[in-house]
Order: structure tokens, then sequence, then C-alpha cells
């Protein structure tokens, strides 16, 4: 009986596997919740209320009353969550890679912290701008970043909440799915679309907003990616802004005016 000795490649991946691996992994992640932020968006427009009126909140309690209960919910959700970063993992050792192949890896923290720093910073001040005119406009809902109760814990689980998206985001929609288009002989600008546009649509629920938002947002992380050939810049840049927005909305809302 032959066995695969540590010197044979990974198992050959065509079009054909590549397409349908893709696709076992989007549906049980974020295809999925595009799925679900889909049928949000048609019970959204379907309410009595207009969109800016209804409120799409990112994090919130789930045992309202039973704090500790709530963490442990909130820390299992964040687990199941992040799992299918895991299973990109495995798929990737499966073909004689690793998540070192797609730069989710800590071999550059300097400059994957420079970099994530700065374009945190010029997409997460242009994104808020465009989040408060698009809210105005009437085409989002009010986007709830953190609405947990004012225990201890509450700054711990935003920040963890904040890195399981950058994490699960990053490596899946960018890093993972980029390389694999790639793989499959997609061009770099279509495979970039199709990241882009998966990317925004699980932000459906947010409204029209939100979703054009995040395909700008996966254009240019996309195009960061294709240009470094590393996820983990990415990583840290969306772990920076969910943080910051959700932080600062727990400790800023009702306090300025210009915050819905």
């Amino acid at each position: 009986m032959h066995t695969q000795s540590s010197l044979d490649p990974g198992p050959v991946l065509g079009p054909r596997l590549i397409r349908a691996e893709i696709f076992v992994v989007m549906s049980v992640s974020l295809g999925a919740s595009a799925v679900v932020a889909f049928v949000r968006l048609i019970g959204a427009l379907t309410a009595p209320r207009e969109l800016k009126g209804q409120h799409a909140v990112l994090v919130g309690s789930m045992a309202p009353g039973r704090p500790w209960l709530d963490l442990t919910l909130q820390l299992v959700q964040i687990a199941i969550a992040v799992a299918p970063v895991g299973l990109v993992a495995y798929l990737l050792v499966r073909s004689g890679e690793s998540l070192r192949t797609i730069g989710a890896d800590f071999r550059r923290p300097g400059g994957d912290l420079a970099r994530g720093a700065v374009l945190a910073a010029a997409i997460g001040g242009s994104g808020l701008a465009f989040y408060l005119v698009v809210w105005a406009a009437g085409v989002n809902l009010t986007v709830v970043p953190g609405q947990l109760p004012q225990e201890w814990w509450q700054v711990p689980v935003l920040l963890l909440a904040a890195a399981q998206n950058g994490l699960l985001e990053e490596v899946l929609v960018a890093g993972y799915l980029l390389h694999r288009l790639g793989q499959a002989g997609w061009t770099p600008w279509k495979a970039l679309a199709v990241s882009a546009l998966l990317r925004g649509s699980y932000h459906l629920y947010q409204g029209f907003g939100g979703f054009v938002g995040n395909v700008v947002m996966g254009l240019v992380f996309g195009k960061m990616y294709q240009r470094w050939g590393r996820a983990m810049p990415l990583v840290v840049a969306h772990t920076l802004i969910d943080a910051v927005a959700f932080v600062g909305y727990a400790f800023l809302h009702g306090k300025v005016s210009w915050l819905p």
C-alpha cells in the first residue's frame, strides 16, 4: 500500500476542485452570512419604518440581565465564528501549503503592524464619513457597533470580537479566496471583483451603504493583498478599524451629537 512521503507534493487542485472547495468553505462561513444578510435586508426594506429608523446591532447582549451567561455566550460565539479559519488552514495543508502561503503568519510583525495601522487610518476615517452620509440619506440602517452591558468584560469582549472579524474576513475573503482563484486561473481583477462583492454581500444587513462601503473596502484590501502577498497587514487593519468602532461607540454614544 502506497503512503505519501513528506517529500511528495500535496494534492493537485484543478479549477473544478478549487471551485468546489471554495463553495464548501463559504457555505459554512461568510457565504452563509451573505444569504442571511440579504434576507435581513429584505426584512428591513419591507418593515413599516424607514431604514435609518431601524438598528443593526453588531455586538449585542445574548443574555440580558445575566452577565456571566452573557459573557460565556459571547466567548463561545466568537470561537465558533472564527472556526472556518481552522478549516482553511487544514485545506491549505492538504494541498501542500499553509497559512504562511497567504501571509497569515507572524514572520514580519513590524511591517505588518505598520502597514495595517496606515491602512486602518485611511479606511477607518473615510469609512466613518461615508457611513454618516449614507445614513443621513436614509439608505442605511443605524449601525450600533456595540450594545453590551457595562460589565468588566465589556471592552475585552469588544476587542475579541474585532479581532475575530479581522481574522475571519481577511484570511477567508482576501488571502484564501484570492489565492485559490488565482490558482484556478482567474485574472487578478476578476478575482478581486468577486472578493469585493462577497465582502459587500454579507454586510447587506446594514443597508445599501454598508454594501457599497464594504465593496470599496474589499477592492482596496484585495488589491493590497495582491500587491503584498500577505493577509496579516489586512488582519491588523481590520481589527484596528473594528476595535476603534466598537470601543469608541461604547464610550461616545449619547455624548456626542454627530453620532447616530
